[in-house]
């Protein structure tokens, strides 16, 4: 098929593994045989890379595959794969246009160099190894049909649909639940990630460590109907929040990411700092992503939420002036893949209020749960 001798690279354990049976001849190891490629819309220059993947949290990733194979590009036609073991495998290719060894990615870590998945699976967001896993038996060998596309088409990928935003009520006798009904405009770009009412913008940096201008728009805390206590506080105010967010792919698939934003608006005035740890798990064609942050709040935003003016004071309600304060968040984002088109995102949390917040004579409760739903079509 090729004058060249293919490259061929092993996860670091299953070289130690395969080491250790040469030594001891063991007879027990899974026999491996060779997998035909059959691949449509290929390059005719460069390397294809071909990716066999055994687990699906490494596949979601893109990292840590258990073979590696390297392939002069020659157009479409059948590529060998030799030495793949038995069992339930994932099979990606992309194009190494630059010879560099590594699927190039944008700002938000989409591969930007053409791939293939088995299954012909074609995701518009991350790949689900359910979807594109098959069962490969090594004494029989197997051939399969897959076909290169990009991942973000010509323009990027844009989804409409509709969400809800929601955040419980820590007020004093308050039983209600600020909701709001979204338009579910998603994009995801080369450099762009806009999911509703959150959105990301990279400036600078890619691979591991990026710099990213964020937005993101926020409910008003309240209005002054949910209960008597809040009566004469006005109306909280909904706004627009912008900043700067510096994210770091840590390793093993965790992420750390620091952000400040200001009231772009000045609705409300100050900012809000956020340092957020999270890390993704594959569960069948969704993916859970828990995470656990620190948030900051500066005095502006505090005492909106929570203060009490002297001039609203009353016997009852006596005035309440905050500083800056600090609450701890734990939450868990979800991404369902139901079709290649049709996506969920769901995000829910709760938040640890500050011991000043939860001395308002105004607030109840010491915790604040907040959500996110998205249902939309991604073209």
């Amino acid at each position: 098929m090729t004058d060249r001798v293919p490259t061929v690279k092993l996860r670091p354990t299953t070289t130690l593994w395969l080491l250790a049976a040469s030594l001891i001849a063991c007879p027990l190891f899974a026999a491996a045989a060779d997998l035909t490629v059959r691949l449509e819309n290929a390059p005719q220059s460069g390397n294809l890379v071909f990716q066999v993947y055994d687990a699906a949290d490494a596949f979601g990733d893109l990292r840590d595959p258990a073979t590696e194979v390297t392939l002069p590009a020659r157009g479409d036609g059948e590529y060998e794969l030799p030495g793949v073991s038995s069992g339930k495998i994932a099979v990606l290719v992309y194009h190494d246009e630059n010879g560099n060894g590594l699927i190039d990615k944008n700002f938000i870590g989409i591969p930007r160099e053409n791939l293939a998945i088995s299954n012909d699976y074609q995701p518009k967001g991350p790949p689900r190894f359910a979807r594109a896993s098959f069962d490969f038996d090594a004494e029989q060998g197997a051939a399969i049909d897959v076909r290169m596309y990009a991942v973000l088409g010509e323009r990027g990928r844009v989804g409409l649909g509709v969400g809800v935003i929601a955040r419980s009520s820590p007020y004093v006798d308050s039983t209600q639940t600020v909701t709001q009904v979204i338009p579910a405009v998603t994009y995801i770009g080369d450099r762009l990630q806009w999911f509703g009412p959150r959105l990301r913008y990279g400036v600078a940096g890619s691979g591991r460590l990026r710099l990213a201008v964020a937005a993101e728009y926020r409910i008003g805390s309240y209005e002054e109907s949910d209960s008597p206590v809040l009566e004469g506080l006005g109306d909280r105010e909904s706004t627009l929040f912008g900043g700067l967010a510096l994210q770091y792919e840590i390793a093993e698939g965790f992420e750390l990411e620091m952000l400040y934003q200001h009231d772009v608006l000045d609705r409300i005035g100050g900012g809000l700092a956020n340092v957020s740890l999270s890390r993704g798990f594959p569960l069948g064609t969704a993916n859970i992503e828990p995470f656990i942050a620190y948030n900051w709040s500066s005095s502006e935003i505090s005492n909106h939420d929570f203060g009490v003016p002297a001039a609203a004071a009353t016997p009852g309600r006596p005035a309440y002036e905050l500083g800056s304060t600090q609450s701890f968040e734990l939450g868990i984002d979800t991404f369902i893949e139901l079709t290649e088109d049709w996506r969920i995102i769901v995000n829910i949390s709760g938040e640890r209020l500050d011991d000043d917040v939860t001395a308002s004579p105004i607030v109840d409760d010491d915790i604040v749960f907040k959500g996110l739903a998205i249902v939309s079509y991604v073209f």
